[in-house]
């Protein structure tokens, strides 16, 4: 039984073959919101995130460019490793699958599924897709025998490789995926048991080198490189000091605490079989739960470079504030659906929500304060909170908890048009006082439970309440 005071929680890593766009910083954001409510709540936390940087893709990209592959690389983690300051992202690991203690660990992971019996030697024939770095069988292609996700032709592929033995965890990855509490995500629980029940193939699990050398070296064969994902997935337990474990992270965190991975639906085979089966051969604790989201598409289509529909995290921040992106990604998409995206829908969320609603809100409250009160409220009681707000949050719903915060802010200002304290203050100062009082100190409440969805909001509100001072603009009105 895990100490469920003790937390872990780690994005799925982005691949850095371009610059972030918004679809990476949805799961970036969810997991900040988690790891920033179970501080709150008093759990120890650890917050993993970084960068996949090994693979097919990558070495084509850098060769085409004329750059090193670890220049390649560095340029666009950099891209990355700017969003902690840009979306107030508290992780306490940022993890490159080029640094040298990952690939150390990649490196013991695969000697312990060897001696397991799990890994070996054969020739092989398959059809590759280089977008995705996966192999596929024919009926997962479309007609023109490309792949679903990138629609390009798939390659076939013919050469020797090391395999990993995943059928033979077939039945426990099956009943790994039985258990609703592993995969709260119905959807994607019950695609990925039908996948299993389906019949599970061995996986490749290398390449030589005379087709790719961008990767972590095999064990003991010069010749041949890990399959990016057999590298990548590692980084769940590698980013805790695993296999040695000198500060005690991965015991306390991965054996003893609570585990939760934030993965999109392109990840299912990836999180929920692949990585759960190597850790089944390496006798180390499974995932406790894998929570999977949609993705975000951009006026009804998919992101895409090609055709030009890519939206920056960083434009986001510029236009809005780190706090109005983080509350659009947590409020306005969906916790495991698809969600459309535009700029038209932002501005207007941004305006009708921030602006005019909590930015609007906070200003009235504060600024009848500063006149009608001698001084600051007493300190607001800080009792737990409605459990609306914390079941939605225990069960990974964001929107659902960003809405109660709003139901709150709707509240108070309805309070505000029924009981008109601006007015009442005229006639009966006392009761209108009381009002004030009333209001300061809900809004204050309203502050706390901002804490992991909007921080600079959360302390803004708080410090205004405080000091009895109604605050600068939280939002700014958009120009143009």
């Amino acid at each position: 039984m895990s100490n469920q005071k003790i937390k872990y929680v780690t994005t799925t890593l982005p691949y850095v073959n371009a610059e972030p766009h918004i679809g990476h910083t949805q799961e970036f954001v969810q997991a900040d919101c988690l790891a920033r409510y179970w501080r709150l709540m008093g759990h120890e936390v650890f917050f993993n995130t970084g960068t996949d940087e090994h693979g097919q893709k990558i070495a084509q990209k850098a060769d085409e460019l004329g750059q090193s592959r670890q220049e390649y690389v560095d340029q666009y983690a950099a891209t990355f490793v700017n969003l902690r300051d840009a979306l107030n992202l508290s992780y306490d690991n940022f993890i490159r699958t080029t640094d040298e203690a990952h690939k150390a660990a990649a490196q013991e992971l695969w000697k312990r599924c060897e001696a397991a019996g799990d890994i070996y030697k054969k020739s092989y024939t398959g059809l590759y897709c280089v977008g995705c770095e996966v192999f596929y069988k024919s009926d997962e292609l479309d007609d023109n025998n490309c792949c679903l996700i990138h629609k390009n032709p798939v390659e076939e592929v013919e050469e020797e490789n090391y395999f990993f033995r995943l059928s033979k965890y077939q039945d426990q990855l099956v009943a790994y995926l039985e258990d609703a509490a592993r995969t709260p995500t119905k959807w994607a629980r019950l695609w990925t048991l039908e996948f299993a029940k389906g019949g599970l193939d061995d996986v490749s699990i290398s390449r030589h080198i005379s087709r790719m050398d961008w990767g972590v070296p095999v064990p003991g064969d010069t010749e041949h490189v890990m399959y990016v994902w057999f590298d990548a997935l590692t980084n769940y337990i590698s980013t805790l000091g695993w296999p040695d474990d000198a500060d005690g992270n991965f015991q306390k965190f991965w054996v003893d605490g609570f585990t939760l991975q934030l993965a999109g639906k392109d990840q299912m085979r990836f999180q929920s079989l692949i990585w759960q089966a190597m850790l089944l051969s390496a006798d180390l604790p499974q995932t406790d739960v894998i929570q999977y989201h949609g993705f975000i598409n951009i006026d009804g289509q998919k992101i895409s470079k090609s055709i030009g529909n890519v939206i920056s995290p960083y434009e986001v921040v510029d236009r809005y504030g780190t706090d109005a992106a983080r509350y659009m990604l947590l409020r306005h998409m969906h916790p495991t659906e698809d969600s459309d995206l535009t700029w038209d829908k932002m501005d207007e969320w941004y305006t009708a929500n921030l602006v005019n609603g909590l930015g609007n809100l906070t200003a009235r409250i504060m600024k009848m304060a500063e006149t009608h009160l001698d001084g600051p409220i007493d300190h607001p009681a800080v009792a737990g909170f409605d459990t609306a707000y914390t079941d939605a949050l225990d069960t990974y719903n964001f929107q659902a908890a960003a809405d109660f915060v709003w139901s709150k802010v709707q509240a108070l200002d309805e309070k505000i048009t029924e009981t008109e304290p601006f007015r009442l203050v005229k006639t009966d100062k006392d009761a209108a006082v009381v009002i004030i009082k009333e209001l300061v100190h809900d809004l204050y409440i309203v502050g706390r439970m901002l804490h992991p969805l909007m921080p600079e909001a959360n302390v803004l509100i708080k410090e205004a309440v405080l000091a009895n001072k109604k605050p600068e603009n939280l939002f700014n009105r958009l120009e143009g």
